[in-house]
């Protein structure tokens, strides 16, 4: 196995500020709705509270577009770690202090989303400011940080459940809130500064410019529909595990915890595997291949099966996420012009984030109304129409690819140069 990327001293710091924060980070995610759902006794105020974070994303996203754009990639990441760590604290704080209202709860979830967006994108974009724009490096290099981030699922959420038996919930949060101030160090010692590659003119920098890209282009323009569609069902689905297991499974935090780390376990097993594969087969095959296999297996959530059916059920279908996920990423992000990288990720995840609160604000209503089943239908039935076509889509663009390089061929051996040759 090819390890020459992990020799880079940035690209291990990265990927351990990432693997901390995120840890924190997927602890609340365990904690803070658990915390809302337990005080409040509410779903549909439980999903208000993650919605208003995807919101937070969402609006700024128009900002962060900008702010990447002047600030790069690394510095980006520095300013929305050093400011969610500080925003993460006050729910604790003002709970103890017999201050918090559901209002406050809400506004300080909406400004830890208004930091994470750009963040995100930002994570984007500095892997090919730092390692190049091979497909199969950028493709290993997201391997990596897609293992890492599932990692944090293995470590976060069963420490989570296991935490807040003992400590709360709120303390949970002061946890989370110490891992971005670690980030923050080893972002600022151990990564170096990016420079950032400035549109070439300034209505290249904005949010509509990010989606005239996307629309001219024909694999990105196919997958963000059912990338979109398919993540709504995703936002659903993990807002709707506290409810199945507080109506299923004894309220059992542990089982909250253990579901998540199950979908980090199998996908980390995926990064592993397509990490090994990239270098070997183009990754428009292994997403055609794969992408339904994220989605059949939560069909089983449907029905009234053990725990350890439904944990087995995330992890099966975390594993074919992991598989495909770099692939799909790298190949977006290298079809991308360097210089309109910063403006057509943000905007990609700003559409992202707007589309979240559906799936969130959606699943709160419709559990209280109709119950786990009916919601788990509905969302396995989303994933394999969005799967199917993630699918189609890379079938297609494999093929016109195989048919651009025959017709190159043909054209060669005619005695003409080939289109786009590098030696002009």
């Amino acid at each position: 196995m090819d390890t020459s990327i992990l020799r880079s001293g940035s690209l291990r710091a990265l990927l351990a500020a990432e693997t901390i924060s995120t840890s924190g980070a997927q602890m609340t995610w365990v904690a803070l709705p658990w915390f809302v759902l337990t005080s409040t006794g509410s779903a549909t105020r439980m999903s208000v509270v993650i919605a208003f974070e995807a919101i937070g994303i969402a609006l700024a996203g128009f900002l962060g577009i900008r702010v990447m754009n002047r600030l790069g990639a690394r510095r980006t990441m520095l300013l929305c770690d050093a400011c969610r760590g500080p925003l993460m604290l006050v729910i604790p704080l003002l709970h103890w202090a017999d201050q918090l209202s559901f209002g406050l709860i809400a506004a300080v979830a909406f400004a830890i989303g208004a930091f994470t967006g750009p963040h995100f994108a930002a994570q984007r974009v500095i892997i090919p400011e730092l390692l190049g724009e091979d497909e199969g490096v950028v493709s290993q290099a997201s391997a990596l940080f897609q293992g890492a981030n599932r990692v944090t699922l293995l470590l976060g959420p069963p420490l989570a459940g296991v935490l807040i038996g003992f400590i709360g919930a709120p303390a949970v949060l002061v946890v989370d809130a110490a891992t971005y101030a670690v980030s923050v160090f080893l972002l600022a010692v151990f990564v170096p500064a990016t420079r950032p590659l400035p549109p070439e003119k300034d209505e290249d920098r904005g949010f509509r410019a990010g989606l005239r890209w996307v629309a001219q282009e024909p694999l990105v323009r196919a997958w963000r529909f059912s990338l979109i569609v398919g993540d709504m069902a995703w936002q659903a689905i993990f807002i709707s595990l506290p409810v199945l297991v507080v109506t299923r499974y004894d309220s059992d935090p542990r089982i909250v915890g253990a579901m998540f780390a199950a979908f980090g376990v199998g996908a980390v097993l995926g990064n592993t595997v397509a990490y090994r594969l990239v270098k070997r087969m183009d990754g428009l095959t292994l997403i055609a291949r794969v992408a339904l296999g994220q989605a059949l297996p939560l069909w089983l959530l449907v029905f009234e099966v053990p725990a350890w059916a439904a944990i087995g059920v995330l992890g099966a279908s975390g594993l074919a996420n992991g598989l495909i996920n770099p692939s799909l990423h790298a190949i977006i992000t290298l079809r991308i012009p360097p210089e309109l990288r910063a403006t057509v990720i943000s905007s990609f995840m700003t559409v992202f984030a707007l589309a979240m609160p559906i799936g969130i604000l959606g699943a709160g209503p419709l559990l209280d109304l109709l119950g786990v089943m009916p919601v788990f239908a509905i969302c396995a039935g989303i994933q394999t129409g969005v799967m199917a076509l993630v699918a189609l889509a890379a079938l297609r663009a494999r093929a016109a690819g195989l048919e651009q390089t025959a017709a190159g061929a043909d054209r060669v051996e005619a005695g003409a140069s080939p289109p786009h040759s590098s030696f002009g």
